[in-house]
């Protein structure tokens, strides 16, 4: 791998995915003004059920998938077998959280309190089929090391759901333009699907018959989508586990959860979403070298992360003030809060940029397991310091602030010591072969003849003496 292919691979990926996040965010302004702003509360209230069922059905799936087709290229095995075995299986996981998605709605209306958000559900719902459909062919081409597919495809998702979505809005009101809305991501998934797989029947316009059997999937799947779902779940768990904490000192605990988890988190998190490209760019060139090579290849991508992610976190500490005053006016005098959490949490930015990087590493290196036993590690010891400090009046939010600290590197120890880590070697009992080596000739020799029987016998007893 020639490191200008691989950061030219990095640089579309991130550009791609920086492009797509813009026009997301753009896009929300006037969706905000159409639908008001109980329209948008309906409107997020139906992520969080969809994110975990994503996380479930598609969450890790470009990794994985990428590091077979890149081993198959490599070995010039690739037949187009594994891609249509990796469809069927993440088809029938897409469908599965499809329709538990459709079967919770009630129960998840009913729980949130608006019976509104059960045609939402149903809305969205498609999606999560679509999404793991749309995992496979974005890991296909990133196993290929072709990167402008899945980034133009992420622009493309974008652009159809903005378009979509506003003129649903415009031509409806109320839950209606809400539903539609939502109804618009499924259409924008579909559009993502149709547009990647004709660049794939475009690429495969000869069907080759499976000569071999597909490689095994699911057991390279799984521990990729542990890794990569126990942080948003973990996630998921702190807004109720933080919330409590909190109320037990403070009548503000949601509004101080809420400036840590939607202000803080958000721009920490802007670093990790910048080296996403990285991440996603070194696991077809770790899965295509061996030994040392690969480890070198790791080293050089962890190394492009922190020369992108520190300045980053520079920023965020030396000017959190600032920042906060300019993104989030309206806070009055929670901005103050709000820039000494960030300048607090400034060094996981590049913390958490670098554990993405290295579980990225691992997947590649066929030891994403471990990336998923580190991040089990650092959840614990997060959710451990949180049960510790947020209860305490003295610690508060800034408990929570000091955990996700703490839980990053955790995570990176683990990861960094499996990425650099050689594996074990097989060793063999040379004598015991050169003894077995000498009773064949032994028989060889009896086989033969008497002088052919000396001979072996005095052949053995070289090999015995040299031995010895």
């Amino acid at each position: 791998m020639k490191r200008a292919g691989y950061l030219k691979n990095a640089a579309v990926l991130t550009v791609g995915g920086f492009a797509a996040k813009a026009i997301g965010a753009l896009y929300r302004i006037p969706l905000m003004g159409l639908i008001g702003g109980y329209g948008m509360g309906l409107y997020q209230m139906a992520y969080p059920l969809f994110c975990v069922l994503l996380t479930f059905s598609s969450t890790g799936i470009p990794s994985a998938f990428s590091r077979l087709i890149a081993q198959e290229t490599a070995r010039g095995t690739e037949d187009g077998g594994t891609v249509r075995a990796a469809l069927s299986l993440f088809a029938l996981l897409g469908l599965t959280g499809t329709l538990v998605m459709c079967l919770l709605s009630p129960l998840m209306s009913a729980l949130q309190g608006e019976d509104a958000l059960e045609a939402c559900y149903f809305a969205l719902a498609p999606s999560v089929l679509l999404c793991a459909l749309i995992a496979v062919f974005r890991g296909y081409f990133q196993g290929k090391n072709r990167m402008e597919p899945t980034a133009s495809s992420e622009i493309v998702e974008q652009l159809v759901k903005t378009a979509v979505g506003l003129t649903c809005a415009c031509f409806f009101r109320g839950v209606q333009a809400v539903i539609f809305a939502l109804f618009a991501v499924t259409v924008s998934e579909l559009a993502a699907l149709v547009y990647l797989w004709a660049r794939y029947r475009g690429e495969r316009r000869v069907c080759l018959p499976v000569r071999r059997p597909p490689a095994p999937i699911l057991p390279a799947v799984l521990p990729v989508m542990a890794a990569t779902s126990l942080l948003p779940l973990s996630q998921t768990l702190d807004s109720v586990l933080v919330v409590r904490l909190l109320s037990r000192h403070t009548a503000r605990a949601v509004a101080l959860y809420g400036i840590f988890s939607g202000g803080v988190l958000a721009l920490v998190n802007l670093p990790a979403t910048l080296s996403y490209g990285l991440a996603a760019a070194i696991v077809p060139a770790v899965a295509s070298a061996r030994g040392e090579e690969g480890r070198r290849r790791a080293m050089f991508a962890l190394l492009a992360t922190v020369c992108l992610s520190l300045p980053c976190a520079v920023v965020l500490y030396a000017f959190a003030a600032p920042i906060s005053a300019a993104l989030y006016p309206s806070l009055g005098d929670d901005a103050a809060l709000l820039a000494s959490l960030l300048r607090m949490s400034a060094v996981s930015a590049v913390t958490l940029s670098c554990v993405d990087t290295l579980a990225a590493c691992l997947t590649g290196m066929g030891r994403a397991k471990y990336a998923a036993a580190g991040m089990a590690a650092a959840v614990a010891v997060k959710a451990t310091l949180q049960l510790l400090l947020v209860g305490n009046p003295r610690f508060s939010i800034y408990g929570a602030a000091i955990a996700a600290n703490v839980c990053y590197p955790v995570a990176f120890f683990f990861d960094l010591v499996y990425t650099v880590k050689k594996p074990k070697e097989r060793h063999y009992d040379h004598s015991c072969k050169s003894r077995d080596g000498a009773r064949r000739l032994d028989r060889a020799g009896r086989a033969g003849g008497a002088g052919g029987g000396r001979d072996a016998r005095a052949h053995r007893r070289n090999s015995l003496g040299a031995d010895a």
